[in-house]
């Protein structure tokens, strides 16, 4: 596993306030949300059941629950031996060949988009008035170029997700970092439903590279009014296209 995927999944996974469902299917749906967005991509080991289980802040019987229902969802699959243990075994969907959002889906999706331009946007302002680490800068910097050089449709918006993991966790807030990758979700499942649109791509890299160079910069305002520029446009084009 590369090191811009250690330095995002534990704050994807980091333990959160109870929402008031059970362990073993926030466990799941955690990991599951993990695993779409590409935190684990197609190919990668999932850390050891213990790590997990301190990252997500449940027991290893939980964990090792949670992994058979992946499993069984043909999301992972189990090596044996020397070296084994949980593989990830679902391949990055291509945009535009998935199945339309459900209807009854519609609201909760788009309203996700309206949650989307208050918590990205603040998350970034947040960011820029951060103290980078050098580790920090240097993983955000990767997540960046992930994105740039990614040439499938399905890699790019496993790596767009990335990012904007990336960007939260520099705020050091799990709850923010909760938060985007919740929006993060729901935004992947859309932008799957509607065409691969080039332009589209171009004008995300440039809004991508505005918003890295001012949380860079330490410029809280140009990072949050970039990353505003950047949730309006694809809310935009979602709102237009989705089915």
């Amino acid at each position: 596993m590369n090191d811009l995927v250690d330095g995002v999944a534990p704050d994807v996974l980091a333990p959160t306030a109870s929402s008031g469902r059970h362990t073993f299917e926030g466990c799941v749906e955690r990991l599951a949300t993990a695993i779409r967005l590409g935190v684990y991509p197609y190919g990668t080991m999932l850390p050891p059941e213990r790590e997990l289980a301190v990252l997500l802040g449940v027991s290893r019987a939980t964990v090792r629950e949670a992994i058979s229902a992946l499993r069984s969802a043909g999301m992972v699959r189990t090596t044996r031996g020397r070296g084994g243990g949980s593989v990830v075994d679902l391949e990055p969907t291509t945009p535009g060949r998935a199945a339309a959002a459900p209807e009854a889906r519609r609201p909760e999706l788009l309203d996700a988009l309206v949650f989307r331009r208050v918590v990205e946007p603040g998350a970034c302002f947040v960011a820029a008035s951060t103290p980078l680490t050098t580790a920090g800068l240097e993983g955000l910097h990767a997540a960046h170029a992930e994105v740039r050089e990614a040439v499938d449709p399905a890699e790019h918006r496993q790596a767009d997700a990335r990012l904007h993991l990336a960007l939260a966790g520099l705020t050091g807030s799990a709850s923010l970092v909760a938060a985007v990758t919740q929006v993060q979700a729901a935004v992947h499942e859309m932008l799957l439903a509607i065409p691969v649109l080039a332009v589209n791509i171009e004008h995300s890299d440039a809004q991508h590279a505005e918003v890295v160079a001012a949380v860079v910069a330490g410029e809280p305002e140009r990072a949050r009014r970039a990353m505003e520029e950047h949730c309006d446009d694809t809310a935009a084009l979602l709102r237009g296209l989705l089915r």
